[in-house]
C-alpha cells in the first residue's frame, strides 16, 4: 500500500442518511483530497471496534473509495491486509452463500445476505493510481462486496431477501 498522510478520525453516518443511497463518483486516486480520504478511512476504521471495512459514503462523501482490513477477523482465510481501493468493481464472483452481515451505518441490525465466497476485484490504489486485481475468498470476499455496494449507494439491508432476514444486533457484555 502506498504511503498515506496522517488520517483523521471522521464521524460515521447512519441510515437513513441520503448519502448512503448515493452512488459514488469515479475519483482520481492521486488527487490530494482522495489520498487524504483514504488515510481518513483507515484512521476511522482503526478506532472502530470490529470494523473490517469503511466506504466513503459512510463518512458522508459520495465517492468510489473504501478501506478494508480483515486481518484480525476469525473467519478470514485469504487476507490482503490493510488496503484502500478506488473505483473498484467485481470482475468475477462465484460460490454464493448466505451469511450474517452488520454495518457501522446500521448499528442496531444485522441481516442475512447472499454473497459470493470466491471473488476477483479490480481497483486503483490511492497515490500511485496503479490498477490492481485481487483474488480472494471467504470473509474477505464478503467484506469487499459489502464495501463496493456502499460505493454504489447500497447498504446490506438492500440485499436481504425480506424482513424475516433482518435481526436485532446482539450486544455482548
Amino acid at each position: 500500500m502506498p504511503s498515506l498522510p496522517e488520517g483523521r478520525v471522521l464521524d460515521v453516518v447512519r441510515a437513513p442518511a441520503p448519502v448512503l443511497a448515493t452512488p459514488g463518483e469515479t475519483v482520481d486516486p492521486g488527487a490530494p483530497e482522495v489520498v487524504q480520504l483514504a488515510a481518513d478511512l483507515l484512521a476511522t476504521q482503526a478506532v472502530s471496534p470490529g470494523c473490517v471495512g469503511l466506504a466513503a459514503q459512510q463518512v458522508a462523501v459520495a465517492w468510489r473509495v473504501f478501506s478494508v482490513d480483515v486481518s484480525a477477523h476469525p473467519k478470514t482465510r485469504t487476507c490482503h491486509g490493510k488496503l484502500v481501493l478506488c473505483n473498484a468493481e467485481v470482475v468475477q464472483a462465484s460460490r454464493r452463500e448466505r451469511g450474517r452481515e452488520g454495518c457501522m451505518s446500521v448499528p442496531d441490525f444485522t441481516g442475512d445476505v447472499a454473497r459470493a465466497r470466491r471473488l476477483t476485484v479490480r481497483g486503483q490504489l490511492p497515490v500511485t493510481r496503479e490498477w490492481i486485481t485481487l483474488e480472494t475468498d471467504a470473509f474477505e470476499a464478503v467484506a469487499l462486496q459489502h464495501e463496493i455496494d456502499h460505493t454504489n449507494g447500497l447498504v446490506f439491508l438492500d440485499r436481504v431477501p425480506g424482513p424475516q432476514a433482518v435481526h436485532p444486533r446482539r450486544t455482548y457484555l
